[in-house]
């Protein structure tokens, strides 16, 4: 009996331990193999049913009650997730309902805040259900550290990005940070993204916007997020812009650091 597979050895296999991207997949004949077919199409699945998976804004209403954290919940001018899906432009405004909240509530709070957090599903509720509160454990500790004051934490069903620029305007918030379920790739249906805006207002595009990207336990920790994040709050009050201007640079910063106290270290062992 013949037990030779069709399936030829892959020489490539062991990069695959080495990145999640679909790689060396190998072949069978001159199609993929079963397994990687049928890899390919669970994968797609779990993109598809995060992108429909329904925001469970209640639940992460009490946890953040739980953490002592207030919430508004709001509503883009998307009426359906159909609607928001053929219609980006309307998950970037808020319907009549929510603005005249925000400004109510402004109107109670007319000193305005430093910070605005606004969470919205986006494309993937399943990464803002995942990521949202492990994240603002870590960043929320550190902000409150800088003497930062915060809205309550609003929530956005089928929401986009730029809606965020309009809840920092109703706010009178001088920074907003959107934290969104981005568009799921094949390996990656839980990445949350952090967008940053100093001077948030109406009409703003994405040049004026700092994206801090694939916040998951696969991907940016939580920590380091949390770090860039604050790095980019502290140089846009002190240079008052945020977007293209604005560069990411707190690794190098951080290893700067790090050398310094290295050579100081070294110095100090030297005189001893």
């Amino acid at each position: 009996m013949d037990h030779r597979t069709p399936t030829p050895e892959n020489p490539w296999l062991a990069l695959r331990n080495l990145t999640p991207a679909r790689i060396a997949l190998g072949r069978s004949g001159i199609s993929l193999p079963t397994s990687a077919q049928l890899d390919f199409q669970f994968a797609h699945a779990q993109a598809r049913d995060a992108v429909h998976l329904p925001f469970d804004h209640a639940a992460l209403a009490e946890q953040l009650k739980d953490r002592g954290r207030d919430s508004l919940l709001l509503h883009s001018a998307a009426s359906d997730r159909n609607q928001y899906l053929q219609r980006p432009d309307l998950g970037r405004r808020l319907n009549e309902d929510s603005i005249e909240r925000l400004r109510q509530h402004a109107q109670a709070n007319p000193g305005g805040f430093d910070l605005a957090i606004v969470v919205a599903d986006g494309l993937s509720a399943l990464a803002v259900h995942r990521h949202t509160l492990p994240f603002l454990s870590r960043f929320e500790e550190q902000a409150a550290a800088d003497g930062w004051t915060s809205a309550p934490v609003v929530l956005v069903e089928q929401g986009r990005v730029a809606v965020a620029d309009e809840v920092g305007e109703l706010l009178g918030a001088r920074m907003t940070v959107m934290l969104i379920g981005e568009r799921p790739g094949l390996s990656s249906p839980d990445s949350l993204g952090l967008y940053f805006t100093y001077g948030p207002k109406v009409g703003l595009t994405d040049a004026y916007r700092n994206c801090i990207s694939n916040v998951r336990l696969e991907g940016l920790s939580y920590g380091m997020a949390a770090h860039r994040l604050l790095y980019l709050m502290r140089e846009a009050c002190r240079r008052q812009l945020s977007g293209v201007n604005l560069k990411d640079e707190a690794e190098v910063h951080t290893l700067e650091n790090d050398n310094d106290r290295n050579q100081k270290g070294n110095f100090l062992l030297g005189e001893g």
